[in-house]
């Protein structure tokens, strides 16, 4: 059964900083593709940004030179840095990994099977 647990989400403002961490078991999962997602309250599911298996990212155009997604094979771990946080990030953050695909075709939720339980991040202004 393959498990994703978030952490680091908070409460910011404007301006501030998080760090995301999402660890992958079985572990072999964080060697696949995967990304973070978001969703804001009465809002649908967006991504946010992917990686691909040799460490390949791609950004929604919103988050581009604010978040930094990266994978730490050795722990098993994706992270997804955050700076100059604004209130329109605020959102329930997920973490997913895909079953099939090492190189993502997009960013699409359908690329990705397996989803963590999500960690908010709230930033006020």
């Amino acid at each position: 059964q393959v498990q994703l647990v978030e952490s680091g989400g908070g409460s910011v403002q404007t301006g501030g900083s998080l760090r995301l961490s999402c660890t992958a078991s079985p572990t072999t999962y964080s060697r696949r593709a995967m990304g973070w997602f978001r969703q804001a309250q009465g809002k649908e599911r967006e991504a946010v940004a992917g990686i691909d298996t040799d460490g390949s990212t791609r950004y929604e155009d919103s988050v581009k030179g604010r978040f930094t997604i990266s994978k730490d094979n050795g722990e098993n771990t994706l992270y997804l840095e955050m700076i100059s946080l604004k209130p329109e990030d605020t959102a329930m953050y997920y973490c997913a990994a895909s079953e099939k695909w090492w190189y993502l075709p997009g960013l699409s939720p359908r690329f990705f099977d397996y989803w963590g339980q999500g960690t908010q991040v709230t930033v006020s202004s």
